[in-house]
């Protein structure tokens, strides 16, 4: 069976359920993944990823600076020739410029998904990280190199063409979502219950969404917010909840079954996405069709590529970007309209079905490897 090289430089955070998923759908071609290190909180891969280090201590990055700035990894690309892979492809633009090297020495082709803040966020912003640094060096070299760019939304093309990635090298392909794992439960819906799941960061829009709660608490006092997920903004988050008392409960980060008991019961999924300071933006957001093809109503803000897979008033509803007052008024509608809560569910259980199904969106890929690999693109 042919062999494709999964890259990602932090090899594999807990939120990149999506990559993992996508990998473990491959069916033609066999997933082996590499990066510079490890994620801090990394997922449980079905084999050990090949690392340019594995060692937190200096040691350890200076291997990793080495192989960024000169992509000097001798015993890092000997391990990879052993694999010896048909493609290598990279996860995000910055991971897809890293990946060059690597792409040098084994002499294969590479593919590059696109997925959000990579080619949304500002290269001010990007120009704060070594890896930021890097991609911005490379990116010429990685427009050339690269034989296509799979963008994640309609969106994220837009967004890479206005940055100036070739038009001819850009194609749409959303990830998919694994329907038999996301799916209706017969489980009794909490009609009070809102659930959030994600990194507590600007773009998420956390914030806005406890605006909307303390609204939607004057008119529905029952109402009660689970939020999922960790991050920069946890304590400010935490603080504003306690002195408000609004009704909100932190779980931290969860794994995908807890995720799911929490989607499954809840009456309404609100992640209200934003555009941050740095331009970072939401590529689509596969938690959102995966609430929906749990039957799980999404109220969220009409931004990025969140429209391509919330279709307003079909199967969710989208208030104006940073409306905290409209997205209170939708919360309240998806609690207390059951008729509408009902069409709603159905719908979006329906549309991930047709367009955001794993299987189908993964076979598709292996089309694009095959097409890579034979030279049809290039």
């Amino acid at each position: 069976m042919n062999r494709v090289l999964i890259f990602r430089n932090e090899v594999l955070p807990r939120s990149e359920t999506f990559i993992l998923a996508q990998a473990l759908a491959l069916r033609k071609f066999e997933p082996w993944f590499a990066g510079t290190h490890a994620a801090l909180h990394s997922m449980e891969l079905p084999m050990e990823p090949v690392l340019v280090s594995s060692l937190p201590s200096l040691a350890g990055k200076v291997r990793r600076r080495l192989f960024w700035r000169a992509g000097f990894a001798p015993g890092f690309y000997r391990r990879l020739r052993k694999i010896d892979p048909e493609l290598v492809h990279a996860h995000f633009a910055l991971d897809g410029a890293a990946a060059l090297p690597v792409c040098k020495h084994l002499k294969r082709p590479l593919v590059v998904t696109l997925h959000g803040y990579d080619v949304t966020s500002s290269d001010k912003w990007l120009r704060r990280s070594e890896e930021g640094r890097l991609y911005l060096r490379q990116r010429a070299e990685l427009w050339q190199r690269a034989a296509v760019f799979l963008c994640v939304s309609e969106f994220i093309r837009e967004k890479a063409l206005e940055k100036g990635f070739p038009a001819a090298k850009l194609a749409v392909h959303y990830t998919g979502i694994d329907l038999a794992l996301f799916r209706p439960d017969e489980v009794e819906r909490d009609r009070n219950s809102i659930v959030f799941t994600g990194r507590l960061v600007e773009k998420k829009g956390a914030r806005y969404l406890l605006d909307a709660l303390a609204l939607v608490r004057e008119r529905w006092p029952a109402v009660h917010l689970a939020m999922i997920g960790a991050g920069p903004l946890d304590a400010e988050l935490r603080a504003r909840v306690e002195c408000e008392g609004l009704p909100c409960e932190f779980l931290g980060v969860q794994g995908a079954e807890v995720v799911k008991e929490y989607l499954a019961k809840a009456r309404v999924f609100c992640v209200p996405s934003v555009t941050a300071a740095n331009g970072d933006s939401e590529g689509l957001g596969m938690v959102f069709a995966e609430a929906q093809a749990m039957g799980t109503p999404v109220a969220s803000f009409r931004h990025g590529g969140i429209p391509e897979v919330v279709s307003d008033g079909k199967t969710g509803l989208l208030a104006p970007e940073a409306d905290a007052a409209a997205l209170a008024e939708n919360i309240l509608r998806l609690l207390g309209d059951d008729a509408l809560w009902e069409r709603l569910s159905a719908n979006g259980v329906r549309a991930m079905r047709e367009k955001f199904d794993l299987r189908k969106q993964t076979a598709r890929l292996e089309e694009i490897y095959t097409d890579v690999v034979c030279g049809r693109m290039r």
